[in-house]
């Protein structure tokens, strides 16, 4: 695994759990075009081979922010050329992000405005600080949401809360959040990203085949007919059937011990 990132810094902290830093603090973890690329090789690599990575948390160094979306004093002064060519990178991210068969677990710890919420929202869920905070800002900038934020928000808070959300561009807490179905669990500062970690550790000891076929099939439930969906399911689900991990999920179960999976 690369570990050659200037804005990224990826963390194996154990076997089979990775922590992946947004790593600007100095500004405030917001995204340059150098941080889209980054994020865009990172993406593309554990979409191809993911090094018994079982399971990801995203958070952003430091205390006061996850991200603040994208550089906008890098993006000042931008010719309409330059800035769609750093969009377009961030469009390859984003979809490098929806693609990930791994788990994505964002652990905001700060700020998660424009750019960096919606980063969140492309994560598989979220847990935050109590003192995050969260919007989306993009209209007061003239501009909106580009990174599937007008398509995950709905499915996290509906749509008429998604509308006010993007609409107003106005701020929201943590505890906001979770009210309204966008994050999981919300955290004491000192205490998220051992809470998360605790979670992820959860995922990546369950069999890897198994998290990422139904990863698969719940993103493919929101976008189709319910008759789809389920054909697909059974797809996912039989492609389990032969797999060593399947002996021996049910194996240890008898055997009333632990499984040991392999991801084979």
């Amino acid at each position: 695994m690369r570990n050659d990132f200037t804005t990224i810094t990826p963390e194996r902290v154990d076997e089979h759990v990775l922590v992946l830093y947004f790593d600007r603090p100095e500004r405030a973890n917001a995204m340059n075009t150098l941080m889209g690329i980054e994020l865009r090789a990172f993406f593309q690599d554990m979409y191809v081979d993911q090094e018994d990575v079982r399971a990801i948390i995203v958070t952003g160094r430091g205390d006061k922010a996850f991200s603040a979306g994208g550089d906008l004093k890098d993006r000042n002064g931008m010719t309409d050329q330059q800035w769609q060519h750093q969009h377009a990178i961030y469009e390859q991210m984003v979809r490098g992000l929806r693609d990930c068969p791994v788990p994505v677990i964002a652990a905001v710890n700060g700020a998660a405005y424009g750019g960096g919420c919606e980063f969140a929202l492309g994560c598989d869920f979220i847990y935050a600080s109590a003192t995050a905070r969260f919007a989306l800002t993009e209209v007061t900038l003239g501009i909106m949401p580009g990174a599937a934020g007008t398509i995950n928000l709905p499915h996290a808070v509906g749509e008429r809360r998604a509308r006010e959300i993007v609409y107003t561009g106005a701020p929201f807490t943590a505890a906001e959040a979770a009210d309204w179905g966008l994050v999981n669990r919300v955290c004491e500062p000192q205490a998220l990203l051992e809470e998360t970690l605790v979670t992820a550790r959860r995922i990546a000891a369950n069999a890897p085949i198994s998290i990422r076929q139904a990863k698969k099939s719940i993103a493919l439930a929101t976008q189709v007919d319910r008759n789809s969906a389920y054909m697909f399911e059974l797809e996912a689900y039989n492609r389990m059937v032969p797999t060593a991990d399947r002996l021996e999920g049910v194996r240890a179960f008898n055997e009333k011990r632990k499984p040991r999976f392999e991801g084979r």
